[in-house]
């Protein structure tokens, strides 16, 4: 394949860049690892690098910060916490494809990057999926995935929709990623949905040809 596409995966603690948020995921991760029994783990947000022939894209999923989406490359927004005040900016989110840029606070990511692939045609699948990435409510679990839809849920979402193997994919040490089962769980259903729909397709448009076929052997006089 093509040596001049790439995907790349960061990994970047939750909140890199902002004291509030950084210490708002440790309170959260605290009290879920109490209530799970379980020892508290580093969380992480992630993003993609993406390098095709045409240039060189930033996909993330990030707060609104003003009415300027199309200079950062968004392609969806979606609503945070609920659905009844997304018409406010400070209750959505956005989906970038943001080209020739960088992560915001790549110089934090840990363990990063991480190249998923050299392929040119995974990559370009990659960056054609970015606008049709489910907008469903951050911090919610509308998709009945078990946990709630966010950043990672976007990324691993595209990761699998791509055909990109995703198993094989590790968080830094001692490290949980929030939201990505939901991804690939929203992914998967979507898959098998699309290809259930082609297999009906394909079975009536076949019969509909041997009904057809069976008339004109008919009017032949050959049955």
């Amino acid at each position: 394949m093509s040596t001049q596409a790439s995907v790349d995966l960061y990994w970047l603690p939750l909140g890199a860049g902002g004291h509030s948020v950084r210490l708002n995921g440790r309170v959260y991760e605290l009290v879920a690892a109490r209530l799970g029994g379980r020892p508290a783990y580093h969380l992480y947000h992630s993003a993609l690098e993406i390098r095709v022939p045409e240039g060189r894209f930033v996909v993330e999923q990030a707060p609104v910060p003003d009415r300027s989406g199309g200079e950062r490359g968004v392609v969806v927004e979606g609503p945070v916490g609920t659905r009844l005040t997304a018409r406010w900016r400070l209750f959505r989110y956005e989906v970038r494809r943001w080209r020739d840029r960088s992560i915001p606070d790549i110089g934090e990511a840990v363990d990063s990057p991480r190249r998923l692939t050299t392929d040119v045609v995974l990559a370009r699948r990659l960056l054609d999926l970015v606008p049709s990435v489910p907008t469903l409510t951050w911090g919610r679990d509308e998709s009945r995935a078990g946990e709630m839809w966010n950043s990672n849920s976007v990324i691993a979402w595209l990761i699998t929709r791509s055909g990109i193997e995703i198993g094989s994919i590790r968080l830094p040490a001692r490290g949980r990623a929030p939201g990505w089962d939901a991804g690939v769980s929203v992914a998967r259903r979507r898959e098998a949905s699309t290809g259930a729909r082609r297999t009906a397709e394909g079975g009536g448009r076949r019969g509909i040809a041997s009904r057809r076929a069976h008339g004109r052997l008919r009017r032949a006089g050959r049955l």
